[in-house]
């Protein structure tokens, strides 16, 4: 990892007087092969975010969530579950274009973050509710400072993290009245099950976190 930090990143190093200590945190803090410690910390979690970058260098940065431990670990591979989203496909298709990602595990409790840098590729899936898989290939690893982290209280699951057998209630955005010709025949058939509802009350369930 000796290209670890980029000549910009040398430059602003060098500027603020940090070289010697951005040289001493990689040798102490930066490692490619997930430890033990690590596996336990990210298949703990509930939710994590992911950046992404597309074919002109823009970045995007998405939260994931799901059961806890839905991101495991397998030989030194993070493997995620893609779960119904808004059919944008943001983060997937900046995955097939650049492949490289950046991930933040956070707990906000202890408080404590882990950050995993690499590159990633889609994988099929065959899984109940999993639209396909990621798969990252560390190449950097390490934890942050918590000093700056707001400690928070966790009171309860997202309603709508997907069940083991892929089941969830259907979005309520996707019954929205204006939303009913373009959803995909699948969705259409769920929420003909459930109805739908106006944009007035659907904006009314929207700004009390009713997803």
């Amino acid at each position: 990892m000796s290209d670890f930090y980029s000549e910009n990143q040398r430059e602003l190093q060098d500027r603020f007087s940090t070289r010697p200590l951005a040289d001493r945190l990689q040798e102490m803090i930066v490692h490619a092969a997930l430890s033990e410690e690590d596996v336990a910390f990210i298949t703990g979690r509930d939710f994590f975010f992911l950046a992404t970058v597309d074919a002109d260098g823009h970045p995007t940065v998405s939260y994931k969530g799901g059961r806890t431990g839905f991101v495991s670990v397998v030989e030194n591979q993070l493997r995620i579950p893609c779960f119904d989203g808004n059919g944008m496909f943001l983060s997937m298709g900046n995955i097939k274009t650049t492949a490289k990602v950046g991930l933040l595990f956070m707990d906000f409790e202890v408080p404590k973050r882990l950050r995993v840098q690499g590159s990633a590729r889609l994988v099929e899936s065959s899984a109940p509710g999993v639209l396909a898989f990621i798969e990252v290939a560390p190449t950097s690893i390490f934890v942050n400072c918590p000093r700056y982290i707001h400690r928070y209280q966790r009171v309860e699951d997202a309603k709508h993290a997907p069940q083991a057998d892929g089941s969830a209630p259907v979005a309520e955005w996707k019954r929205l009245d204006a939303m009913q010709d373009v959803l995909p025949e699948a969705d259409r058939k769920a929420v003909a099950g459930v109805g739908t509802v106006d944009l007035e009350e659907g904006m009314r369930k929207f700004n009390r976190g009713e997803g």
